[in-house]
């Protein structure tokens, strides 16, 4: 096992929080193999970039030697968590949460080692809990510690409904690290008060409390809310090699960099080094072929799928005769997709609407150098591409 000091170095990397970070030195000093969890409620299909935060850090603890415990919240998922929500969240049905639940169990493998993972539902324990057991696990908590939760607070202070069930899930995830005797847990910054909880009710059932890592939330392809498949702005570590590609190109110049402090494997001397490098002027675009080159690698079969998408992203455009510096607009969507015409429209590239529908029909609109044939055609927030029209007019159009 790796020496502790360099070991707690490597953990600490691209974190937020750890509570308390001496605990965790103690512990990784004292030489035990630690049981890391964290959990997922599979409330979508298939995971995203904006999952494997998360899940490389497991990695990382699983190539130190920990335990790791990979918890489907099979149970908590029907319930919904609240966390960072304004508004109540709909549950999902027992049958949709199945569904997602074996493409997670697929898709993680795509980072952690199988042998070394130990995959958990929580219905497990949670579905033997009977109403009594319910309420004596409600009485440990208050509504006014409930109510200190920034979400909640905003929307009792607002007026907004917060059904009981919802004070429930704090508790029943935090019962999760009960059952699994958890030393570690790891969550997004948006999961801070529930894992919190958890340490909480760990030292109420006599068990050492879980020490807390929180990791940032990856913003998604439109750099500002956080990657999510409901907003339209994620990029899917199952999608084909090319689609993977292109979104990460898509991405702006800035966020580029939040990219690799957070997904990229790469040293932090090499990365800072090619910051130094784009500051005195080489290609922001170079750079980002190096980020979407490594990322695709990761999750399709190695560096020989990296190299054929960035060839064939290179061959779309220069077939297209796209050239390399191009002028970038953002367009406000409002949550919603926009209709292709109105893109041009509003562009600059077309006149109007109607000329821009004209176009379409006639094969002169391309959308990252491939024809565009449907006018019906929307782009959704969080989507980035290069609008051509005609020979000569090019604008690439961010979507928010």
């Amino acid at each position: 096992m790796t020496d502790a000091n360099e070991a707690l170095r490597l953990i600490k990397r691209g974190t937020e929080e750890i509570l308390p970070e001496s605990e965790l030195a103690e512990r990784l000093k004292f030489g035990r193999r630690l049981r890391v969890k964290a959990g997922f409620d599979p409330t979508a299909p298939d995971l995203h970039l904006g999952h494997t935060v998360l899940i490389n850090k497991l990695r990382q603890f699983q190539d130190l030697g920990h335990q790791i415990m990979f918890l489907i919240g099979d149970f908590t998922g029907m319930i919904g968590d609240p966390s960072g929500k304004n508004t109540t969240r709909p549950p999902l049905t027992r049958k949709e949460i199945l569904q997602n639940a074996r493409t997670y169990k697929s898709q993680i493998f795509k980072i952690l080692d199988r042998k070394k993972t130990r995959i958990e539902f929580n219905s497990k324990w949670l579905g033997k809990l009977k109403a009594a057991d319910v309420i004596k696990l409600a009485s440990r908590y208050t509504v006014a510690r409930m109510l200190e939760r920034d979400d909640f607070s905003r929307r009792y202070k607002g007026g907004q409904p917060i059904a009981i069930h919802e004070f429930l899930y704090p508790l029943i995830q935090g019962y999760d690290s009960v059952a699994m005797k958890a030393d570690i847990e790891l969550g997004g910054t948006d999961q801070k008060f529930n894992l919190l909880i958890g340490r909480e009710l760990q030292k109420e059932f006599s068990q050492p409390p879980q020490i807390i890592i929180t990791m940032p939330l990856l913003e998604g392809t439109d750099g500002v809310h956080k990657m999510s498949k409901s907003l339209g702005n994620y990029i899917g570590i199952d999608e084909p090699a090319d689609e993977m590609f292109g979104k990460i190109m898509s991405i702006s110049d800035g966020l580029m960099w939040r990219y690799f402090d957070l997904l990229s494997f790469e040293h932090p001397d090499v990365i800072a080094r090619m910051k130094r490098e784009v500051d005195e002027g080489k290609n922001p675009r170079d750079v980002k072929f190096e980020l979407a080159k490594e990322i695709v690698s990761r999750f399709h079969s190695g560096p020989r799928a990296g190299q054929n998408a960035m060839h064939n992203f290179v061959a779309r455009f220069q077939q297209g005769q796209i050239p390399a510096d191009i002028s970038e607009i953002e367009l406000a969507g409002n949550g919603k997709g926009l209709a292709l015409p109105r893109i041009l429209k509003d562009a600059g590239l077309t006149a109007s609407t109607s000329e821009a529908m004209r176009l379409i029909k006639q094969g002169g609109v391309r959308i990252d150098g491939e024809k565009a044939e449907d006018p019906a055609l929307e782009i959704h927030p969080g989507q980035a591409h290069v609008f051509q029209v005609g020979k000569r007019k090019f604008m690439r159009v961010r979507i928010r």
